[in-house]
C-alpha cells in the first residue's frame, strides 16, 4: 500500500540506518479490499517488513469498495512524495478499467510500477450441503439445474466475479452471481448456505475448508497447490489453460521520482526474495513473486492489453 519528506529521506536512509530508525515518518499502503482478504493479510506483511527496511512507520489504509477502484482513484490523487503507496490486486487495475466508463484513474499513465508482490491462487468451493465433489459433477448439477444455484463473489469486477464468470462461460453454467462488499461476508453466506459456489483465495477460504465448512473441489492454478496436493487443477478436470490466479503489485502515484521509486522497488525485491516473509506469504495462501520496476511494468502493460481483449471478446459486463 515519511509524508513530503519520504523521498530525500528514503535516498539517505541506506547510508545512515541509525538516523532513519529515528525518522518518526509515516507511510501508507492503500488496500482497496476490507480487513482479513488475502491482499490485506500480504500487505500487513509487507508493511512490517517496510519498516525495518524503510526505519519509518508503515500502516495499512483499507479504503473497500468497487472491486478496489476506489483505493487506486485515491493513490491516483495523492502528492508524488513517497508517502502514500498502494498494493492492489489485479481486477482493478487491468479489468475494471475495460468495464466500466467511470474509473478515476488511468492504470498506465496515473502509477509509478514499483513491483510485482506475489500471487493469490484461487480454488473453487462450494457449500458442502450441494451434492457435488468434483468440477464435473458441479457442472453437471448446474446444466440441470439452470439458474438455481448462486455463487459469491468479493464484489462486481473483482477477479473472484471475472474468473467465475469465464469458468461459467467456459463450461455452459447458468449460475446467478451475488457480489460482496469484500470476501468476509461472502464466505459468511457460502457457509450458511445462502449461496452455494465460490472462486476465491487460498487465503480466506482455506480455514473453513479444513474445518469442513466448505468442500473443494477444484484449484484454479495451471499445477496443483502444496496447500491441497490432492485437489486436481480446473485445467486437470477437462479445461486445459483455464488458470484463475489473483496477481498483486505494488505501485507509486505518477510523478513520484525515479529514485524513490528504484528505492522501494530494491525493498520490496529484498523483502519478497526473504526466506522468512515467504514462508510468511505461503502461510497465509500466497506465492511470492519478485520483480524489479521496469519488469512489472512491462508486465502491467502486457496483463492490461490481455484483459482487455479478452473482456471485448467474451462480453462480460459489470452488474
Amino acid at each position: 500500500m515519511l509524508r513530503r519528506t519520504f523521498a530525500a529521506l528514503s535516498l539517505s536512509a541506506v547510508c545512515a540506518p541509525a538516523a532513519r530508525a529515528q525518522s518518526g515518518k509515516v507511510a501508507k499502503i492503500v488496500v482497496g479490499f476490507p480487513a482479513g482478504q488475502g491482499i490485506d493479510l500480504v500487505s500487513r506483511i509487507v508493511a512490517e517488513a517496510l519498516k525495518d527496511e524503510l526505519g519509518e512507520t508503515v500502516i495499512v489504509e483499507n479504503k473497500p469498495g468497487q472491486g478496489g477502484s476506489i483505493a487506486l482513484g485515491q493513490v491516483a490523487r495523492a502528492a508524488p512524495d513517497g508517502a502514500t503507496i498502494l498494493i492492489s490486486a489485479m481486477a482493478a487495475l487491468v479489468m475494471a478499467p475495460h468495464l466500466y466508463k467511470n474509473v478515476t484513474y488511468d492504470t498506465l499513465a496515473s502509477f509509478a510500477p514499483v513491483g510485482r508482490v506475489g500471487d493469490l491462487p484461487l480454488v473453487l468451493v462450494v457449500n458442502p450441503s450441494l451434492p457435488v465433489k468434483t468440477l464435473p459433477e458441479l457442472i453437471a448439477y448446474a446444466r440441470a439445474n439452470p439458474d438455481k444455484l448462486t455463487h459469491s463473489s468479493s464484489g462486481n469486477s473483482t477477479v473472484s466475479h471475472i474468473a467465475m464468470e469465464e469458468l461459467k462461460r467456459a463450461t455452459g453454467m447458468k449460475i446467478v452471481h451475488v457480489p460482496y462488499q469484500g470476501s468476509a461476508p461472502a464466505m459468511n453466506d457460502l457457509i450458511a448456505g445462502n449461496v452455494q459456489v465460490a472462486l476465491d483465495t487460498v487465503a480466506v477460504t482455506r480455514p473453513h475448508i479444513e474445518a469442513g465448512r466448505l468442500r473443494l473441489i477444484a484449484v484454479g492454478s495451471l499445477e496443483r497447490l502444496a496447500f491441497f496436493p490432492d485437489t486436481p487443477t480446473i485445467a486437470e478436470q477437462g479445461f486445459p489453460g483455464f488458470e484463475a490466479n489473483a496477481w498483486l503489485g505494488m505501485l507509486l502515484p505518477a510523478g513520484t521520482p525515479k529514485q524513490t521509486v528504484d528505492r522501494l522497488a530494491a525493498a520490496l525485491n529484498r523483502i519478497v526474495r526473504s526466506p522468512e516473509i515467504q514462508k510468511r506469504f505461503l502461510a497465509v495462501g500466497t506465492l511470492p513473486r519478485a520483480s524489479t520496476s521496469a519488469e512489472f511494468a512491462v508486465f502491467l502493460e502486457a496483463e492490461y492489453a490481455r484483459w482487455g481483449k479478452a473482456i471485448a471478446e467474451s462480453g462480460i459486463k459489470a452488474d
